[in-house]
């Protein structure tokens, strides 16, 4: 057995673990792979072990890798998708909506107008993820859900005939008591469940939300997607490459 796949199996525990606390069946959380930072053949030999799912920080980064995976991503039985989960600058919108599977950071009317251009230009319905920011970390990106343009941003997407909209993401602040770690991830639920019933038009399904700390808290506050890296390839280096 490989590292990998003792890591893949270890992981795999603890989500169904965190299923079984919460009530709720493995098949009711996605995992994706966050692949940020590791090559190419780690993400082929991740899928090799089943998974189809993965996320990247870097649009210039993920671009030196996407040659070497398009067999997989081509694959028509059971293709590898990759999302773009880091900050996206509007400058480099139409490349990520020609480089990715699907953006899960939109957080502002301007970014989704640049993407709904460019994957109308590519003849294609690009599924995005509005990111919402539930942590008082002035580090964090994504729209305050209280805001003027969360309120915008939610007011027009339904007008983007080329975004599909599927649902929220979010990061729960660093090193803090579980509580708090708790309520950031319940007050996403919350804001989902008000948002999907104050604005019909748009399907808010998915709930990504959790990392290698503290995905079983999320998966046990309504998790749909969770986002794991270094639980399962390990500790990362930095990327070096200039954005």
């Amino acid at each position: 057995m490989t590292a990998l796949e003792e890591k893949l199996e270890r992981l795999e525990e603890a989500i169904k673990a965190a299923c079984r606390r919460a009530g709720r069946g493995r098949g009711e959380v996605e995992l994706m792979a966050v692949s940020k930072t590791y090559p190419a053949a780690t993400i082929a030999e991740a899928a090799r072990l089943g998974l189809r799912l993965f996320g990247e920080n870097r649009v210039q980064e993920f671009a030196a890798k996407a040659p070497d995976l398009e067999a997989l991503r081509g694959d028509a039985a059971a293709p590898v998708r990759v999302h773009l989960i880091g900050h996206l600058q509007t400058n480099k919108a139409a490349r990520a909506a020609e480089l990715f599977d699907a953006v899960d950071s939109v957080d502002s009317v301007r970014l989704a107008e640049k993407l709904n251009e460019a994957a109308g230009r590519l003849g294609k319905r690009l599924p995005v993820l509005i990111e919402v920011k539930v942590s008082p970390e002035v580090t964090k990106a994504g729209l305050k859900p209280e805001s003027a343009e969360a309120s915008q941003l939610l007011e027009a997407l339904p007008g983007f005939p080329f975004l599909q909209v599927q649902g929220l993401m979010t990061i729960a602040p660093w090193g803090v008591a579980e509580d708090l770690t708790r309520a950031c991830f319940r007050s996403l639920r919350v804001w989902r469940d008000k948002w999907a019933a104050q604005h019909p038009r748009l399907e808010l399904d998915v709930l990504s939300m959790g990392m290698s700390g503290d995905f079983p808290l999320a998966i046990e506050e309504g998790a749909t997607r969770i986002r794991v890296g270094t639980a399962l390839f390990g500790k990362r280096q930095p990327w070096t490459g200039a954005e």
